[in-house]
């Protein structure tokens, strides 16, 4: 009974932890879509503004046939991706406008995290 009790003190001071961990991430995949922290993009209260500042800085439509969605991934080439200002917040991924739309994309992988709204 004992060695119950000390193996179950054991397993509950390695599993807790772990748990707690993984219940703090907000990036991730669910679904097949990806999920991003919003403190990693745009925030919503800078959204409007982002917005105005992408129309005034005229920057240049890409077309694609795709709907404009979180997880697409854009094309190597044609398209320019341009550094978010610090004004709008720090943040890792490069904007671009897609079909009308603005949107954050991790550069390296070249894959849309945000569509800013």
């Amino acid at each position: 009974m004992r060695n119950h009790l000390i193996v179950a003190a054991v397993m509950a001071a390695v599993v807790t932890p772990v748990a707690a961990q993984a219940q703090g991430y907000t990036t991730g995949v669910s679904r097949g879509a990806i999920v991003v922290d919003d403190d990693a993009g745009i925030a919503v209260e800078q959204r409007p503004a982002f917005r105005e500042y992408v129309v005034r800085e005229r920057v240049p439509d890409y077309v694609i046939q795709d709907r404009v969605v979180v997880g697409t991934v854009l094309p190597e080439t044609g398209v320019t991706y341009y550094d978010v200002p610090q004004t709008y917040g720090a943040t890792p991924y490069r904007y671009t406008v897609v079909n009308g739309e603005t949107v954050l994309v991790e550069p390296r992988t070249r894959r849309i995290v945000q569509v800013v709204e």
